[in-house]
């Protein structure tokens, strides 16, 4: 049985991900946070529970996993005759994701350091292929079509950290031996999402009448519902694709008013929008126009749940 190990498990993506790999048939060990508040969230979600494994670990402990092997066997059982070995390492985990955080160098950039001893782990775990979530805030403000190939000019320190992992881990992979997979995620939604996101925040005041204030919201946006998403993630990391870096979106971009207006009409048409309110987030105002020809080409890839439909899910 392959077997798959993830950090940031109780994240949104990371929860998702891990019901998605114990479906599958993985057997899965989740690396979490000790108490962790989204521990019994993530029991609760999983149903063949005899596939999960959860180990309590910091993310600075990670580094000690790989050197010393008898640290599992003082955190987890059933994994303590074999230091975890694994088939794929899937790393989500990631402190100060938050707006504000963003732009915190000292927390962003020790999120760097751990991402790339949890590569290092990998390797002592013998795991063949890891990926590694990364972000379209790599790209910086930008008002052109977002490619793998293009060169990266991050504004935030969230940014920056995320694309210097992908600069140092894509050599360090090499060395090691492991297939390294870098993907740039772009706006996921969908259940269990952060209750400050913009689509959540949408949804929420729209539903009690209330009045949203926004920015201008005239810039391209794209959105992904969270099984998609998941899917790809999945496949990308357990299948054949080759090593590099992969932007993870939909088929769909189009301007960012133009999908809240979806949010209102649906949510009954209740609520007002204010736009021009609100000042840009940590990576200053761009607009989102991904490139997924080279995810479509290796994965075949096909945005199976639109926006309507994912808004729709998630007012059930």
């Amino acid at each position: 049985m392959m077997r798959v190990i993830v950090t940031g498990a109780t994240s949104f993506i990371g929860s998702h991900a891990v019901q998605a790999l114990v479906s599958q048939g993985f057997e899965v060990c989740a690396l979490i946070r000790p108490n962790s508040a989204g521990k019994k969230n993530l029991e609760q979600m999983i149903i063949k529970k005899e596939l999960l494994e959860i180990i309590e670990c910091e993310l600075s402990g990670l580094k000690e996993l790989a050197v010393n092997a008898e640290k599992l066997s003082k955190i987890g059982q059933k994994w303590s005759h074999d230091l975890g070995r694994a088939d794929y390492w899937l790393h989500l985990g990631w402190d100060g994701s938050g707006s504000d955080n963003r732009k915190l160098a000292d927390i962003q950039s020790m999120n760097a350091v751990y991402a790339l001893d949890a590569l290092e782990t990998a390797a002592a775990a013998h795991c063949k292929r890891f990926l590694f979530c990364g972000s379209q805030a790599e790209y910086g403000v930008r008002n052109t079509t977002m490619r793998e190939t293009d060169e990266l000019h991050p504004l935030s320190e969230y940014g920056k950290a995320k694309a210097k992992v992908g600069r140092e881990a894509i050599m360090r992979a090499e060395a090691l031996g492991i297939t390294y997979i870098h993907t740039r995620v772009f706006s996921v939604y969908g259940p269990g999402d952060h209750p400050w996101s913009l689509v959540e925040s949408c949804m929420r005041t729209f539903k009690e009448g209330g009045i949203m204030e926004l920015g201008a919201c005239t810039q391209l946006w794209n959105y992904l519902y969270i099984d998609d998403a998941v899917n790809v993630i999945v496949t990308l990391l357990t299948g054949d694709a080759p090593a590099g870096v992969y932007n993870v979106a939909g088929e769909d971009t189009r301007p960012l008013r133009e999908y809240i207006e979806t949010i209102r009409a649906l949510c009954g048409g209740q609520g007002t929008c204010q736009y021009g309110k609100r000042p840009p987030n940590a990576e200053g105002v761009t607009s989102l126009d991904p490139d997924i020809t080279k995810l479509k080409e290796i994965t075949g890839f096909h945005q199976m749940i639109s926006f309507e439909e994912g808004i729709k899910k998630m007012l059930m």
